[in-house]
């Protein structure tokens, strides 16, 4: 502001009414600095524990065993199935004897049979999308942390990013909610 600034006594309340509303759009919108120095705190912190999740623990032959075993269910059924249909053509007396069979099956038990394969499947489903899913964020957090400009030394990594007497505001509960505002909430937390 310079000279006018002097001339009209401004210079100095301008600076400050400057830094007031600075430092109020800092605590509503928060410092993009510290939000992305956690952000990369955070991924390498992911990028590790996957990084210890993923190594081969050097897998015996009862562990390999055991793998194999797990995976015999889908194609046995898948192969069953097919099997039925080539069963019923080549023998159709055996196969509708053995159908009449399975109609004396009590319902419970179907449902207990239902119940069991669903909830195999199931898990087995939900096991693989939690792994295709930790697979493709962990690639993506090394590829954003190689790509990261400056690394940051892994002792400024482990330190917190604020002062120990601070204590950030609870963003992860409600960070998808679009009406969320983390500064109103530490507020409310803080009884104001």
């Amino acid at each position: 502001m310079g000279l006018i600034g002097q001339i009209f006594g401004m210079g100095g309340a301008a600076k400050q009414i400057g830094e007031a509303v600075g430092g109020v759009a800092e605590v509503i919108v928060g410092n993009r600095a510290e939000r992305d120095a956690a952000a990369a705190a955070q991924i390498a912190g992911a990028v590790s524990q996957f990084e210890g999740e993923f190594a081969s623990a050097g897998a015996l032959w009862f562990d390999r065993f055991v793998n194999g075993l797990n995976r015999l269910p889908r194609p046995m059924l898948a192969l069953g199935t097919l099997g039925l249909f080539a069963y019923a053509m080549a023998e159709p007396a055996g196969f509708s004897t053995r159908m009449q069979g399975l109609g004396l099956v009590p319902e419970p038990l179907w449902w207990l049979l239902g119940a069991i394969v669903s909830f195999y499947f199931g898990a087995r489903e939900l096991h693989h999308q939690r792994t295709r899913t930790a697979v493709t964020l962990a690639r993506a957090a090394t590829a954003a942390v190689k790509s990261a400009d400056p690394a940051p030394p892994a002792t400024a990594l482990a330190m917190p990013l604020l002062a120990p007497e601070t204590k950030p505001a609870v963003t992860e509960a409600r960070a998808e909610d679009p009406d969320f505002n983390a500064a109103v909430e530490e507020w409310r937390r803080l009884g104001a």
